[in-house]
Protein backbone atom coordinates (compact mmCIF):
# COMPACT_ATOMS: atom_id res chain seq x y z
CA UNK A 1 0.00 0.00 0.00
CA UNK A 2 2.36 2.37 0.86
CA UNK A 3 4.18 1.21 -2.33
CA UNK A 4 1.38 1.94 -4.19
CA UNK A 5 0.77 5.56 -2.42
CA UNK A 6 4.33 6.65 -3.53
CA UNK A 7 3.11 5.40 -7.49
CA UNK A 8 0.14 7.42 -7.33
CA UNK A 9 1.75 10.58 -5.49
CA UNK A 10 4.96 10.45 -8.16
CA UNK A 11 2.40 11.72 -10.62
CA UNK A 12 1.02 14.53 -8.56
CA UNK A 13 4.21 17.38 -9.98
CA UNK A 14 3.13 16.80 -13.29
CA UNK A 15 -0.77 16.76 -12.89
CA UNK A 16 0.35 19.82 -11.02
CA UNK A 17 2.03 21.70 -13.61
CA UNK A 18 -0.51 20.94 -16.08
CA UNK A 19 -3.15 22.62 -13.95
CA UNK A 20 -0.63 25.70 -13.27
CA UNK A 21 0.09 25.94 -16.88
CA UNK A 22 -3.66 25.73 -17.73
CA UNK A 23 -4.20 29.08 -16.10
CA UNK A 24 -5.32 27.66 -12.42
CA UNK A 25 -3.17 29.86 -9.82
CA UNK A 26 -1.47 27.94 -7.20
CA UNK A 27 -4.52 28.37 -4.34
CA UNK A 28 -7.13 27.44 -6.37
CA UNK A 29 -5.07 23.99 -7.78
CA UNK A 30 -4.77 22.90 -3.81
CA UNK A 31 -8.08 24.33 -2.72
CA UNK A 32 -10.35 22.30 -5.24
CA UNK A 33 -8.12 19.25 -5.08
CA UNK A 34 -8.17 18.33 -2.17
CA UNK A 35 -11.78 19.49 -1.36
CA UNK A 36 -13.01 17.17 -4.32
CA UNK A 37 -10.77 14.34 -2.28
CA UNK A 38 -12.61 14.62 0.81
CA UNK A 39 -15.96 14.87 -0.54
CA UNK A 40 -15.29 11.65 -2.39
CA UNK A 41 -14.10 10.27 0.95
CA UNK A 42 -16.92 10.91 2.75
CA UNK A 43 -19.21 9.53 0.16
CA UNK A 44 -16.95 6.04 0.64
CA UNK A 45 -17.49 6.20 4.59
CA UNK A 46 -21.14 7.58 4.70
CA UNK A 47 -22.34 3.86 4.02
CA UNK A 48 -20.34 2.82 7.20
CA UNK A 49 -20.99 5.45 9.53
CA UNK A 50 -18.89 3.16 12.40
CA UNK A 51 -15.89 3.87 10.57
CA UNK A 52 -16.88 8.07 10.93
CA UNK A 53 -16.62 7.65 14.90
CA UNK A 54 -12.84 8.52 16.45
CA UNK A 55 -11.57 8.92 20.45
CA UNK A 56 -11.26 12.71 21.21
CA UNK A 57 -7.51 12.55 21.44
CA UNK A 58 -7.57 10.56 18.07
CA UNK A 59 -9.48 13.55 16.19
CA UNK A 60 -7.41 16.47 17.87
CA UNK A 61 -4.66 14.50 16.19
CA UNK A 62 -6.35 14.61 12.94
CA UNK A 63 -7.17 17.66 12.70
CA UNK A 64 -3.57 19.02 13.85
CA UNK A 65 -1.63 16.93 11.29
CA UNK A 66 -4.18 18.17 8.47
CA UNK A 67 -4.02 21.56 9.20
CA UNK A 68 0.27 21.06 8.94
CA UNK A 69 -0.08 19.14 5.98
CA UNK A 70 -2.52 21.91 4.25
CA UNK A 71 -0.35 24.85 5.21
CA UNK A 72 2.76 22.57 3.33
CA UNK A 73 0.69 21.82 0.28
CA UNK A 74 -0.04 25.51 -0.03
CA UNK A 75 3.96 25.91 -0.03
CA UNK A 76 4.07 22.79 -2.16
CA UNK A 77 2.23 24.58 -4.76
CA UNK A 78 3.75 27.55 -4.20
CA UNK A 79 6.89 26.51 -4.87
CA UNK A 80 5.89 24.04 -7.71
CA UNK A 81 4.81 27.52 -9.73
CA UNK A 82 8.34 28.63 -9.01
CA UNK A 83 10.35 25.80 -9.74
CA UNK A 84 10.37 22.67 -11.71
CA UNK A 85 8.62 19.66 -11.32
CA UNK A 86 11.95 17.46 -11.11
CA UNK A 87 13.56 19.90 -8.70
CA UNK A 88 10.21 20.40 -6.87
CA UNK A 89 9.99 16.90 -6.85
CA UNK A 90 13.51 16.33 -5.23
CA UNK A 91 12.94 19.06 -2.85
CA UNK A 92 9.96 17.66 -1.28
CA UNK A 93 11.16 14.19 -1.52
CA UNK A 94 14.13 14.64 1.07
CA UNK A 95 10.41 14.07 3.63
CA UNK A 96 12.24 11.09 4.86
CA UNK A 97 14.61 12.54 6.84
CA UNK A 98 12.41 15.00 8.75
CA UNK A 99 10.51 12.05 9.60
CA UNK A 100 13.42 9.85 10.88
CA UNK A 101 13.97 12.49 12.98
CA UNK A 102 10.70 13.38 14.48
CA UNK A 103 10.65 10.05 14.90
CA UNK A 104 13.84 9.33 16.92
CA UNK A 105 12.67 11.88 19.11
CA UNK A 106 9.32 10.35 19.71
CA UNK A 107 11.48 7.59 21.15
CA UNK A 108 11.55 5.33 17.70
CA UNK A 109 14.78 3.81 17.28
CA UNK A 110 15.11 3.08 13.38
CA UNK A 111 16.82 -0.69 12.68
CA UNK A 112 20.44 -0.50 10.09
CA UNK A 113 18.71 -1.30 7.61
CA UNK A 114 16.23 1.62 7.51
CA UNK A 115 19.78 4.02 8.14
CA UNK A 116 21.22 2.85 5.43
CA UNK A 117 18.12 3.20 3.08
CA UNK A 118 17.87 6.73 4.22
CA UNK A 119 21.62 6.83 3.45
CA UNK A 120 21.15 6.16 -0.45
CA UNK A 121 18.05 7.15 -1.16
CA UNK A 122 19.31 10.97 -0.60
CA UNK A 123 22.19 11.16 -3.18
CA UNK A 124 20.09 9.00 -5.30
CA UNK A 125 17.05 11.61 -5.46
CA UNK A 126 19.89 14.44 -5.87
CA UNK A 127 21.15 12.19 -8.98
CA UNK A 128 17.90 11.63 -10.63
CA UNK A 129 17.27 15.47 -10.61
CA UNK A 130 20.85 16.85 -11.52
CA UNK A 131 19.89 17.78 -14.63
CA UNK A 132 17.23 19.39 -13.70
CA UNK A 133 19.52 22.21 -11.55
CA UNK A 134 19.46 25.22 -13.41
CA UNK A 135 18.58 28.75 -12.30
CA UNK A 136 16.48 27.45 -9.75
CA UNK A 137 14.53 29.88 -7.66
CA UNK A 138 15.42 30.43 -4.25
CA UNK A 139 12.28 31.35 -2.89
CA UNK A 140 10.65 28.33 -4.39
CA UNK A 141 13.49 25.90 -3.38
CA UNK A 142 12.50 27.54 0.44
CA UNK A 143 8.93 27.12 -0.10
CA UNK A 144 9.24 22.83 -1.11
CA UNK A 145 11.80 22.61 1.85
CA UNK A 146 9.26 23.96 4.08
CA UNK A 147 6.52 21.68 1.98
CA UNK A 148 8.78 18.52 3.03
CA UNK A 149 8.96 19.33 6.66
CA UNK A 150 5.35 19.77 7.37
CA UNK A 151 4.39 17.07 5.34
CA UNK A 152 6.92 14.78 7.51
CA UNK A 153 5.32 16.32 10.11
CA UNK A 154 2.24 15.17 9.93
CA UNK A 155 3.17 11.52 9.27
CA UNK A 156 4.32 10.70 13.26
CA UNK A 157 1.16 12.58 14.47
CA UNK A 158 -1.38 10.55 11.99
CA UNK A 159 1.06 7.13 13.17
CA UNK A 160 0.24 7.82 16.93
CA UNK A 161 -3.72 7.69 15.73
CA UNK A 162 -3.44 5.53 13.30
CA UNK A 163 -2.34 3.05 16.34
CA UNK A 164 -6.22 2.54 17.29
CA UNK A 165 -8.04 3.99 14.41
CA UNK A 166 -8.81 2.10 10.83
CA UNK A 167 -7.01 4.21 7.77
CA UNK A 168 -9.79 5.84 5.70
CA UNK A 169 -10.88 7.57 9.18
CA UNK A 170 -7.49 8.35 9.64
CA UNK A 171 -7.58 10.14 5.86
CA UNK A 172 -11.13 11.66 6.31
CA UNK A 173 -10.21 13.94 9.26
CA UNK A 174 -6.53 14.59 8.07
CA UNK A 175 -8.16 15.76 4.71
CA UNK A 176 -11.12 17.75 6.23
CA UNK A 177 -8.81 19.57 8.23
CA UNK A 178 -6.64 20.51 5.15
CA UNK A 179 -9.55 21.51 3.42
CA UNK A 180 -10.35 24.00 6.32
CA UNK A 181 -6.90 25.18 6.27
CA UNK A 182 -6.87 25.73 2.39
CA UNK A 183 -10.32 27.08 1.17
CA UNK A 184 -10.08 30.58 3.59
CA UNK A 185 -6.69 31.40 2.06
CA UNK A 186 -8.02 30.75 -1.42
CA UNK A 187 -11.47 32.94 -0.92
CA UNK A 188 -9.54 35.54 0.57
CA UNK A 189 -6.51 35.52 -1.91
CA UNK A 190 -7.06 37.90 -4.91
CA UNK A 191 -6.61 37.30 -8.62
CA UNK A 192 -9.50 34.28 -8.38
CA UNK A 193 -9.95 32.36 -11.86
CA UNK A 194 -12.94 33.75 -13.71
CA UNK A 195 -13.07 30.54 -15.55
CA UNK A 196 -11.76 27.42 -15.57
CA UNK A 197 -11.09 25.45 -18.89
CA UNK A 198 -11.65 22.09 -19.74
CA UNK A 199 -7.62 21.28 -19.60
CA UNK A 200 -7.24 22.62 -15.76
CA UNK A 201 -10.27 20.92 -14.87
CA UNK A 202 -9.02 17.65 -16.18
CA UNK A 203 -5.89 17.95 -14.51
CA UNK A 204 -7.58 19.50 -11.06
CA UNK A 205 -10.19 16.74 -10.76
CA UNK A 206 -7.33 14.13 -11.85
CA UNK A 207 -5.43 15.48 -8.74
CA UNK A 208 -8.40 15.05 -6.72
CA UNK A 209 -8.52 11.58 -7.31
CA UNK A 210 -4.74 10.94 -7.27
CA UNK A 211 -4.85 12.49 -3.58
CA UNK A 212 -8.25 10.47 -2.61
CA UNK A 213 -6.87 7.24 -3.48
CA UNK A 214 -3.31 7.95 -2.26
CA UNK A 215 -4.40 9.10 1.12
CA UNK A 216 -5.86 5.81 1.82
CA UNK A 217 -3.20 4.12 0.36
CA UNK A 218 -0.28 6.10 2.69
CA UNK A 219 -1.97 5.77 5.81
CA UNK A 220 -2.78 2.20 5.51
CA UNK A 221 0.95 1.92 4.69
CA UNK A 222 1.54 3.66 7.89
CA UNK A 223 -0.49 1.62 10.13
CA UNK A 224 0.78 -1.71 9.13
CA UNK A 225 4.88 -1.11 8.51
CA UNK A 226 5.00 2.45 10.34
CA UNK A 227 5.97 5.61 9.15
CA UNK A 228 9.55 5.43 8.60
CA UNK A 229 9.50 2.56 6.19
CA UNK A 230 6.22 4.12 4.80
CA UNK A 231 8.17 7.26 3.99
CA UNK A 232 10.97 5.57 3.00
CA UNK A 233 8.97 3.41 -0.07
CA UNK A 234 7.91 7.17 -1.10
CA UNK A 235 10.88 8.05 -2.52
CA UNK A 236 10.03 6.15 -5.25
CA UNK A 237 7.53 9.30 -5.64
CA UNK A 238 10.95 10.57 -7.70
CA UNK A 239 11.02 8.16 -10.28
CA UNK A 240 7.74 8.16 -11.39
CA UNK A 241 7.83 11.71 -11.60
CA UNK A 242 10.88 11.65 -13.47
CA UNK A 243 9.36 8.47 -15.64
CA UNK A 244 6.17 10.21 -16.17
CA UNK A 245 8.48 13.54 -17.02
CA UNK A 246 10.05 11.70 -20.00
CA UNK A 247 7.04 10.56 -21.14
CA UNK A 248 5.07 13.19 -21.33
CA UNK A 249 7.72 15.92 -22.04
CA UNK A 250 10.12 14.15 -23.79
CA UNK A 251 12.86 14.40 -21.18
CA UNK A 252 15.78 12.01 -21.64
CA UNK A 253 17.59 10.34 -18.74
CA UNK A 254 21.21 11.45 -18.33
CA UNK A 255 23.92 8.66 -17.10
CA UNK A 256 24.20 10.59 -13.28
CA UNK A 257 19.94 10.20 -13.40
CA UNK A 258 21.00 6.60 -14.34
CA UNK A 259 22.78 6.05 -11.71
CA UNK A 260 20.78 7.44 -8.98
CA UNK A 261 18.21 5.68 -9.95
CA UNK A 262 19.96 2.67 -9.37
CA UNK A 263 20.87 3.77 -5.81
CA UNK A 264 17.24 4.75 -4.95
CA UNK A 265 16.30 1.28 -5.88
CA UNK A 266 18.62 -0.11 -3.66
CA UNK A 267 17.22 1.83 -1.13
CA UNK A 268 13.91 0.72 -1.85
CA UNK A 269 14.87 -3.09 -1.92
CA UNK A 270 16.75 -2.11 1.65
CA UNK A 271 13.72 -0.89 3.45
CA UNK A 272 11.22 -3.66 1.74
CA UNK A 273 13.29 -6.23 3.54
CA UNK A 274 13.80 -4.93 6.58
CA UNK A 275 11.47 -6.57 8.86
CA UNK A 276 13.37 -5.65 12.19
CA UNK A 277 10.21 -4.04 14.30
CA UNK A 278 11.38 -0.82 15.77
CA UNK A 279 12.30 -0.17 19.18
CA UNK A 280 11.52 2.80 21.30
CA UNK A 281 13.30 4.37 24.11
CA UNK A 282 12.29 4.38 27.98
CA UNK A 283 11.08 8.02 27.06
CA UNK A 284 7.10 9.11 26.56
CA UNK A 285 8.54 11.03 23.05
CA UNK A 286 6.31 14.33 22.10
CA UNK A 287 3.37 12.41 20.95
CA UNK A 288 2.81 10.76 23.73
CA UNK A 289 -0.15 13.15 24.64
CA UNK A 290 -1.91 11.14 21.68
CA UNK A 291 -1.61 7.93 23.50
CA UNK A 292 -5.21 6.18 22.92
CA UNK A 293 -6.88 5.01 25.48
CA UNK A 294 -6.00 1.67 26.96
CA UNK A 295 -6.79 -0.70 29.80
CA UNK A 296 -4.67 0.59 32.68
CA UNK A 297 -2.50 -2.23 33.39
CA UNK A 298 -0.73 -1.35 30.35
CA UNK A 299 0.39 1.85 30.86
CA UNK A 300 3.80 0.66 31.81
CA UNK A 301 4.01 -1.78 28.98
CA UNK A 302 3.39 0.54 26.24
CA UNK A 303 5.42 3.13 27.77
CA UNK A 304 8.68 0.92 26.94
CA UNK A 305 8.00 -0.81 24.19
CA UNK A 306 4.92 -0.92 21.59
CA UNK A 307 2.84 -3.78 21.11
CA UNK A 308 1.64 -4.95 17.61
CA UNK A 309 -1.61 -4.19 16.12
CA UNK A 310 -2.99 -7.49 15.99
CA UNK A 311 -2.01 -8.07 20.60
CA UNK A 312 -3.50 -5.35 21.26
CA UNK A 313 -6.80 -5.68 20.12
CA UNK A 314 -6.28 -9.15 21.10
CA UNK A 315 -5.24 -7.56 24.95
CA UNK A 316 -8.48 -5.28 24.78
CA UNK A 317 -10.95 -8.36 24.03
CA UNK A 318 -9.42 -10.48 26.72
CA UNK A 319 -9.52 -7.50 29.65
CA UNK A 320 -13.10 -6.94 28.49
CA UNK A 321 -13.97 -10.24 28.81
CA UNK A 322 -12.49 -10.68 31.96
CA UNK A 323 -14.37 -7.31 33.49
CA UNK A 324 -17.61 -8.79 31.96
CA UNK A 325 -17.09 -12.19 33.60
Amino acid sequence: MAGVSAAMFGSTPVLGKLALDAGLPPLAVVTIRTAVAAILLLVVLLPRRSLLSIFPLGLVGCLVAGALNGIGSLFFYAGLHRVEAGVGQMLFGLYPVWVALLLFLDGQRPSRLSIAAIGLSLPAVVLITSARWQQVDPIGTGLMLLAGLLYGLHIPINERVLYEVPPPTVAFYTLAAMTLVVSPAFLLAPGKPEAIGREAWAAVLGLAAVTFLARLALFSGVKFIGGLQSTLLGVAEVLVAVALSHVILGESLTVAQTVGGVLLVAALLLSGIDRSPYRRARVRGWLYWLRPPVPVGMLSILETQPIPRPLQTSIRAEDSTSEAG
